[in-house]
């Protein structure tokens, strides 16, 4: 019996993987293929701890090889498996700055089965700042991936990158080398800030953390505040919060702080690094924010094989086509919603900024994802899979925008059935522009019944103090009571009077 493709997948050719061996984890992420906003299908890290000791005894421990060796024979396999077309293989600051480096690699290439590319630190700083360009929209500001070995520092604009420092206070490097005392910590990392010039070009900017143990401190402190999304791409933090928190995790026994459980065993020592790291960038670079970036080196490399033009391209809007294209009744019905809607707020002349204007677009795409669940469960459904989907390119507060248009869009335009805790994100503005967007929706629904080439053909604009709907003679029949009601509701929102005009 022939294979047959799953549906569910991206027709984008064969999954790429990625291995990245760093000093404290190493790990492999498959994705579906080559796209502008890449899907991982597979993802596993092995703790092993390669950096441990190396920055005293300048060698690769032998347990730590050893379990390395084991981890990369097993990716080997697991790539094979899933039929991966190209594995790109990295290692970084620990194979680099031990003296038995080279023959670790010599026998990890054997291992893995692949060319090993060892990647300098200033080579580390740019793929870490192409991974933030990827996964967020119009960055500006400061990347700093923190690893086990090193601290990587880069400057990003739009998408311009600056020169890249890296820096030896990885978690790991900072407790061999203080012997694990966080006051002689502070003071090496005070003396590496004071020459990293990336920082005095912080201030009033963002600074996107890039690394495992600052999404780690990330976590626990959505867990201490009782943050409403799970989502660790684009969580921000204010630089007071932050240096608050930071100064409990350097001062407690990490295992009894809240949700510790949520942290592996191997990874809570240096949670204090993290934090200290932390609390010296903001007081010496004076950050607006602090944003957790879940892309790094590995989707930096992804992204720089794309073409320009690919690079270029909106990354949420990206992925919101492609669900668009694997779950909706038809996709082409989302792209001319996204052409009506654009009718309708230039003719009611809506102050729409840039990022609304492409929020509303992605709302569009994503507007009938749910359309297999049960009708009771349409908009709960469709709001939490908007919510919590592995989008890059938008943030908090856009990912609660786009799921309360699609949710209003299935359950009816009253906030009373909103969750709190998603009204915790947005603001009245956004809450007024997504009533008003699935008001629009519920009303293209129903004339086109999701189906592509109707809504070209029936307009709704607002004309003076009227809102109207203009059905083609063809379509006439489709004007009804539960039509007109659902345009008496969009009318009320945008301050007009509803009209359906027919055989025009």
């Amino acid at each position: 019996m022939p294979e047959l493709r799953a549906p569910g997948r991206l027709d984008v050719g064969s999954p790429v993987a990625i291995v990245d061996i760093g000093s404290n984890s190493v790990r492999l992420v498959a994705y579906e293929g080559m796209t502008r906003a890449p899907t991982p299908i597979f993802n596993e890290k092995v703790l092993c701890g390669l950096g441990r000791s190396v920055a005293t005894t300048k060698r690769l421990h032998d347990d730590a090889v050893e379990k390395a060796l084991r981890a990369l024979a097993r990716f080997r396999v697991l790539c094979g498996l899933m039929q991966v077309a190209s594995v790109h293989v990295l290692a970084t600051a620990a194979a680099r700055d031990a003296e038995n480096g080279p023959d670790f690699l010599a026998r990890a290439e054997a291992a893995i089965g692949h060319p090993i590319e060892l990647i300098s630190g200033s080579r580390e700083a740019q793929l870490s700042a192409l991974g933030v360009m990827s996964g967020f929209h119009d960055a500006d500001g400061v990347v700093g991936d923190m690893g086990g070995g090193s601290l990587e520092l880069i400057d990003v604009r739009g998408f311009e990158l600056g020169k890249g420092v890296s820096l030896p206070l990885g978690g790991l490097a900072l407790q061999d080398t203080t012997g694990g005392n966080i006051r002689k910590a502070s003071k090496v990392v005070r003396d590496a800030f004071a020459k990293a010039e990336p920082l005095e070009r912080l201030k009033g900017r963002t600074f996107y953390a890039v690394g495992g143990t600052w999404r780690a401190l990330a976590r626990l402190h959505m867990t201490q505040k009782g943050y409403p999304l799970h989502v660790m791409h684009g969580y921000t933090v204010a630089p007071k919060d932050v240096t608050d928190f930071a100064k409990i995790v350097e001062r407690v026994d990490a295992d009894t702080l809240e949700s510790i459980e949520a942290v592996s065993a191997a990874r809570r020592p240096l949670l204090g690094y993290g934090a200290l790291l932390l609390e010296e960038i903001i007081r010496k670079g004076k950050p607006k924010k602090v944003v957790i970036s879940a892309q790094g080196v590995r989707e930096g490399l992804l992204y720089e094989k794309l073409s320009n033009e690919e690079r270029r391209t909106d990354p949420l809007l990206s992925a919101a086509r492609e669900l668009n294209l694997l779950r909706s009744r038809a996709p082409m019905h989302g792209e001319e919603l996204i052409g009506w809607t654009d009718k309708l707020v230039a003719s009611l002349h809506l102050d729409e900024t840039g990022e609304e204007r492409r929020l509303r677009h992605a709302a569009c795409l994503l507007a009938d994802i749910g359309w297999r669940a049960h009708p009771d469960y349409r908009g709960e459904q469709g709001l939490n899979i908007i919510a919590h989907a592995a989008f890059v390119g938008v943030d908090h507060p856009g990912r609660a925008f786009l799921a309360l248009s699609v949710f209003f869009r299935h359950v009816g335009l009253s906030v009373d059935d909103i969750s709190p805790r998603i009204r915790e994100l947005v603001t009245t503005r956004m809450i007024d522009r997504a009533r008003i967007l699935g008001g629009a929706m519920r009303v293209a629904y129903l004339v086109s019944a999701a189906m592509p080439g109707v809504l070209p053909r029936a307009p709704i604009t607002g004309h003076g103090g009227k809102l109207v709907l203009a059905l083609p003679g063809d379509l006439a029949a489709l004007a009804s009571d539960r039509l007109l009601n659902r345009v008496k509701q969009l009318a009320r929102l945008v301050g007009r009077e509803p009209l359906i005009q027919n055989g025009r």
